[in-house]
Order: C-alpha cells, then structure tokens, then sequence
C-alpha cells in the first residue's frame, strides 16, 4: 500500500526523498523556474537497487544526497536509462566516478547504447532487447515495455509488477510552469498536451505507445516530466493522449513557441473534426464561426456561391443558412469566378495572403475569403467572416484560414448541390401543380390541399370553406374568331385577375379548358359573395390590344358554400349548379347554390 495519501504526496517536503509507492522513492529535484521538471525515482531493493533516469549533472547532487537518505549509493546496481537525452544520461559520468562494485550495469535498450558509449563509460551495458525484456530483482521482476519512436528509436519503459507503477520516461510527461509533484485532476491533460504534440512525431506512433502500455495492469504513472498521475487519473490520460495529433513542427513554419504550436493544433484539429462530425450547414457553420473566434474578433459568418445559370446562393445566419437566392454585392460580385492568378492581382496582398482584411462602411470591417473550386479553379463562392473591430494579417491567421478554405470549400460546394436538388425538385414540383400557361393551381393539387381543408373544416367548423367555379363566356367564338393563340392571351389575362384578387390564403385553380375555380377558407366565406361580384366586375373591365381592343370578356361565376361533412364532389357539383344557373340566367353574373339538404356522400 502506498505510505502516503495523493494529497501528503502534494505537500510532502521536496527537499528529501519522498516515498510515492512500496519501495519506491522519488529522488529528484525541484528546478526553479523550470516548466520541464526532471524526475528521478529509486526502486528499493537492498544491494539491488535500480536508479531509473539518473538525471543531470545540473541536479545529481541533489539526487545523491536524497539517495543516501534512504541506503547508500553502493547500494545501486542498476542505472536505467529509457533513452538518451542529457537530462537523464549527463550525470553517468559522475556516476561511473562514484561506483566502486564490480557488478553496477546501466540499464538500456541497443539503440541507446549506440549513443551513450560515447561517454566513454566503464559501467557496463545490460540490454534489455537481449534479455527477454525483463530484469529479475531481490523481491519482484521489472517488465520493460518497448515504446518506439516516443520520442526515439530504442524509448522503453519500466513496468513494476508489484507496485503497478510504470516509469514511463517522456511518455505522460507535461510541461508544468509551476512544480506540481503529483498531478491533481483531469486537468493536468492540458499540461501533457503541447509536451506530446511537439515530442512525439505522429499520433501513430503516441497510439502504438499507449497500446503497448495498456496491456498492463498500471495503478501509477511516474513519469521523467511533469507530475506523478495517481490511479483514478491513469485511463483517462491515456484516453486523451490517443486523441492528440502530434508532430506539431510539421506545422511551424519556422515559429518554435509549443503553446501557440498546440493552439493552432487544436484549432486545425478542429476544423477536420467539425467537417466529419457535422452534416447540416448551419451547425458547420457555427461550429467554424466558434473556431474563427479563437484567432479573430468574429462576429457572424456568411457565404456567396455560384449556382448554376449564373445565379448566386446566399448562405447567411439571418435566414438560418436556408440559402436564399440574392444579387451579391460588389465586393463578391468581382471575387466570384476569379482565377488564382487574377485574385493575387485583385489583392494587393496575394503573395502573402489567401484573404483580404479591409473595413467597408457599409458591412464594418471583415476578412474576405474566396473559396476556389479544385476543378474549375476559379472562386466559385466567398466567405465573408464580419468582425467587431479590424483586425491585422498574422502568421498564425494565414495558416488557419488556409487551413479552413478547403472545409469551407467542401461544406459550401455540398450545400449548394443540396441547394440545386432542392431547386429542381421545387421545380419539377411547381412544374406538377402548376398550369404552364396560366400559373394556377392544377386539379391534382386542388384535389390534394382542398380536401385536406375540408378535414380540418370537419374537425372545427369555425374553418368554413367556399368554392366560386368561373366560365369565361362564349369562349369558343373568341378562338373561332380571333384563333387559339389569342385565346390564350385571354386565358392568362383571366388568371392574372384571378391571382392578382385573391388572398394568400385562397386557391385558384384552372380546372380545364376555359373553366377556372377560387377556394376560399376562413372569415372570407362570410364575404363570398360580394368577392365573386368584385371579381366578376374586374373581369369585365379587361381591355385587349388588337385585334380584340373592342372585345369585352365577362364570366360567370358559381359560388357554392361547403357544409361541414359534405364531400369535395359534392360541393364541386353544386358549384357547378350555381355556374349553369349563372349561364343560363344570361352570362356575366355571380349565382349562388343553396345549401344542401342531404348528403349522400362524406368528404
């Protein structure tokens, strides 16, 4: 059992050895204003003690005094080290000074052995590779796991079987601005972050590292950095760790701070992450606007992009990210089809920057980016990300926008096919239940919404609804006369009074031929009568150009008012008694159905 809670581990005195484990001290020294803390950690088994990372010439002294602490020096013989580096391998030299037994070893895997003969040692190499990858011990058998490439070639770790702690060399190491012997909760993962982001050269690598390692049962992680992580800390760090993208050089472009690195990492990681893990625009948006904000004052985020024919698709938070179809404005107008040649012309920045930071008056300032499609290679849509105060080009920003055109291009391209389907079939729609020559409504789509009105007038008779069925009057003779062409004329003419005269509300529908219908619903109804009037009276004031400028056109109209449960047919059928009565009581007239007695039919 551990001597010492996590909490005695915090406020233990580091000027001495501290036990963090059963026969496992920690001999290290506390650096002053150092963020890359080294620790050292003695295994304690009689004449067969193990130093694990002995440490620097800067900080051996220390370490040798805490040693003696607890058993004399002679008492080592085994000098582990998981990699090269000086901050673990620069005391041997003092250390080959001070060992005067003839069996002491340094403990090592063949790779390292390659660089730190160099020192010129006499302490002989034990290779862990040539030993079965274990070292059997006075009271327990220490297990080396094999960590390649993290950060080196020949990197291993120690596992103690007994304790179940694991001295994990730069693995689970952080960079720490304030010493922290044992980290306190999950927080600390922002600590291991930038550390493995630079030191680690991929997350391939980190991966097979931590698979390797979880193989065993740990209970303690004592790294060579950073702070010790206690047990209920362990899988939650080696989970976080799996998700780091590392290499983070790859991304330097010659600027070696590792804090603003692991920031633009993270953001660049996020930007990947927001495209696999969202579909809908609006949430892509958002999510790239929240981002944006991390580098920018940004205050919204909206889009331009080509559709075909030329017209232009407006993606903006004010419509939700619908995409409304919009004249853009001239600031995108001359962006949009631009080849890269032409944008660098265009911007007076091209050579260094993808974007254009300006102040306009009447959008305030804002970062312009234009988005270029890979095959055509020209702008076919531009981002345009508004601000609450201007804003200078950077580095970091460059990259980061660079890194987010190509997202944004995907996410618009995807949306604008989305958007063009969604034309076409409200095309093909419209096509469906839609006259081509007059614009009103067809019978299928009358059969389809009236009847639906009749249900809801079933369900609360407070929704009445009406039917006026309209004639054109001595239609034939106007086509006789004039030819169908013109007749036609006539026809759109009557439909344009029609749409012009109803509410939003109403359906008018051209039935066939000559014959047209209005379905009215609502407060309306009341007034059905004085409309169909008013309608008819429009109608008859139509005037034609030649040769039908003498020519006067009149309707007659039937109105029929549904009773709750009587079917369309019926109602259909009534309206069209009003129409024949209004016909044969001499044309241009309105007439109405009376209501009727029974139903043998139900809507």
């Amino acid at each position: 059992m551990t001597p010492y809670t996590i909490d005695d581990l915090e406020h233990a005195d580091t000027n001495h050895a501290i036990q963090v484990a059963d026969r496992i001290w920690w001999v290290g020294h506390r650096q002053e204003n150092d963020i890359f803390q080294c620790h050292v950690y003695l295994l304690e088994q009689g004449n067969q003690s193990v130093l694990f990372d002995p440490g620097s010439q800067l900080t051996f002294r220390h370490t040798l005094r805490k040693i003696e602490e607890i058993i004399p020096f002679s008492s080592i013989r085994y000098f582990v080290c998981h990699h090269q580096d000086p901050d673990i391998t620069g005391a041997l030299p003092l250390i080959d000074q001070l060992i005067s037994r003839d069996d002491a070893l340094l403990v090592t895997h063949w790779r390292t052995q390659m660089l730190v003969k160099h020192y010129g040692l006499n302490l002989p190499f034990w290779l862990v590779d040539a030993h079965d990858w274990t070292l059997e011990l006075q009271d327990r058998r220490l297990d080396f796991v094999f960590t390649p490439y993290a950060h080196f070639p020949g990197a291993i770790c120690s596992f103690d079987p007994v304790s179940r702690v694991l001295f994990s060399s730069d693995l689970f190491g952080g960079l720490t601005p304030e010493f922290s012997l044992v980290a306190q909760d999950e927080n600390y993962f922002e600590a291991l972050r930038p550390f493995h982001e630079h030191y680690m050269p991929s997350r391939d690598i980190l991966g097979y590292a931590l698979r390797s390692i979880e193989k065993y049962p740990v209970r303690m992680i004592a790294p060579q950095h950073g702070s010790i992580i206690p047990e209920p800390l362990v899988t939650f760090m080696i989970e976080k760790l799996k998700t780091l993208e590392c290499g983070l050089y790859l991304i330097a472009r010659g600027n070696t701070d590792i804090q603003k690195l692991s920031q633009l990492n993270q953001t660049l990681r996020d930007i990947t992450k927001t495209m696999l893990v969202y579909r809908d625009f609006r949430d892509i948006a958002g999510s790239l606007l929240d981002i944006t904000q991390r580098f920018l004052p940004a205050l919204s985020l909206e889009f331009y992009a080509r559709l075909d024919g030329g017209r232009v698709l407006h993606l903006s938070p004010e419509s939700r990210y619908r995409g409304i179809e919009a004249d853009p404005p001239s600031a995108v107008a001359r962006i949009l089809d631009l080849d890269h040649k032409q944008w660098r012309e265009l911007n007076a920045a091209g050579a260094a920057d993808a974007f254009i930071l300006a102040s306009d008056s009447s959008i305030g300032p804002s970062l312009t980016l234009p988005l270029f499609d890979p095959e055509r290679g020209t702008a076919q849509a531009v981002a345009i990300i508004h601000l609450s105060a201007p804003a200078s080009s950077t580095e970091e920003l460059q990259q980061v926008v660079e890194q987010m055109s190509v997202p944004l291009q995907v996410a618009v391209e995807r949306e604008v096919i989305y958007r063009q389907l969604d034309l076409e079939r409200q095309r093909i729609y419209e096509r469906s239940i839609r006259d081509p020559l007059t614009g009103l409504f067809t019978r299928i789509y009358m059969q389809e919404v009236v009847q639906r009105l009749c249900e809801i007038q079933d369900r609360n008779p407070g929704n009445p609804v009406a039917m006026l069925m309209i004639d054109i009057d001595h239609f034939k003779s106007i086509n006789d006369t004039y030819g169908h062409n013109q007749g036609d004329v006539v026809l759109r003419q009557v439909a344009a009074t029609l749409i012009e005269s109803v509410r939003s509300s109403d359906i008018p529908v051209r039935l066939g031929g000559e014959e047209f219908a209005v379905f009215a619903v609502g407060e309306a109804v009341a007034h059905i009568t004085l409309f169909a009037e008013r309608l008819r009276a429009r109608i008859a004031a139509l005037r034609f150009a030649e040769p039908m400028a003498d020519r006067v056109v009149t309707v007659s109209i039937g109105v029929a008012v549904r009773q709750p449960r009587e079917a369309l047919l019926d109602l259909i059928q009534r309206a069209d008694m009003a129409l024949y009565g209004a016909k044969n009581g001499g044309r241009n007239q309105v007439c109405v159905a009376p209501a009727p007695l029974l139903h043998a039919r139900r809507a």
